[in-house]
């Protein structure tokens, strides 16, 4: 069997979708980008040119590797516009509603042969494949933070997802260069059944005034070699994020152990998001 993914359409331009487009562009996939928000896919488009600006700037890139790269990367105006792609990543927020509209709404705009995939980094696969007349072609493909730089892509398979759709899904992962892993269609997956829990218990520790938000952080860098704090981590993936899939685990699993702690919910109500809003358990300027 040979890879047959040769355009990709990608559903959300925030983080992780702009990484997804500038990964696929740069290791020669045609992208076709797509947000509720025109301009807003638009400028997206604009700060991929910028990285991969930089990108040339460090020697890593020539300056033709750039422009080859930016011209694969085209915006469309709604989804309509995917109907003739190969594959099409579904990367908008952990909102279970969200991502079962849009692939109700797929099903009916793409072509039958069209693969469908998820980003999704917790919701199950089987329950995203079921809103569709076609879950053997689902898969769920999810990429790290931030998607150029991070090697590792989890791949899931729902409980109908055929072999030849698994196997284009992971052979789209490796052409982009990721190293690319399986793991069951259970709540959270590998990574974050691993990782939410741990950033979870960091900000319980803070909570419970074990230590401060800094030395939490410095005790689980060089006490436990990790390259960032759980704190200084999770303001970076974003705190409504990390709410969203700790509320999927705590449902999915019904262990009180995945309950999101408390300080986590206020600052998600509280607006303080992370990074991208300019403040988290740190501040940031945005």
């Amino acid at each position: 069997m040979t890879l047959s993914i040769q355009k990709i359409g990608i559903i959300g331009a925030g983080q992780m979708g702009s990484g997804i487009a500038q990964t696929g562009a740069q290791f020669g996939f045609q992208i076709l980008l797509v947000d509720q928000n025109r301009d807003y896919a638009d400028k997206t488009r604009q700060k991929i040119g910028s990285q991969l600006k930089k990108l040339v700037e460090k020697s890593k890139i020539s300056p033709s590797d750039e422009k080859e790269a930016l011209d694969r990367i085209q915006v469309a105006d709604s989804m309509q516009d995917l109907s003739k792609v190969d594959l099409v990543i579904e990367a908008v927020s952990e909102k279970p509603e969200i991502k079962f509209s849009i692939f109700k709404a797929l099903d009916q705009i793409c072509s039958p042969e069209t693969l469908l995939a998820s980003n999704t980094s917790s919701i199950s696969i089987t329950a995203i494949a079921a809103q569709t007349r076609r879950p053997e072609k689902v898969a769920g493909i999810h990429f790290m933070n931030p998607v150029p730089v991070m090697k590792l892509v989890e791949g899931i398979r729902g409980l109908q997802t055929s072999d030849s759709t698994f196997f284009q899904v992971r052979a789209v992962a490796e052409k982009m260069g990721k190293t690319f892993i399986e793991a069951k269609d259970l709540p959270g997956f590998a990574v974050n059944r691993i990782l939410m829990p741990m950033i979870n218990e960091a900000i319980t520790a803070l909570h419970e005034g074990v230590a401060t938000i800094e030395d939490i952080d410095t005790a689980m860098k060089l006490g436990t070699n990790q390259p960032m704090g759980p704190l200084t981590l999770a303001d970076f993936i974003g705190l409504d994020t990390c709410l969203a899939i700790m509320e999927v685990l705590h449902q999915g699993l019904g262990d009180s152990k995945y309950r999101p702690c408390p300080l986590l919910k206020q600052y998600v109500a509280a607006g303080w998001l992370g990074k991208k809003t300019g403040r988290g358990f740190y501040r940031y300027e945005v």
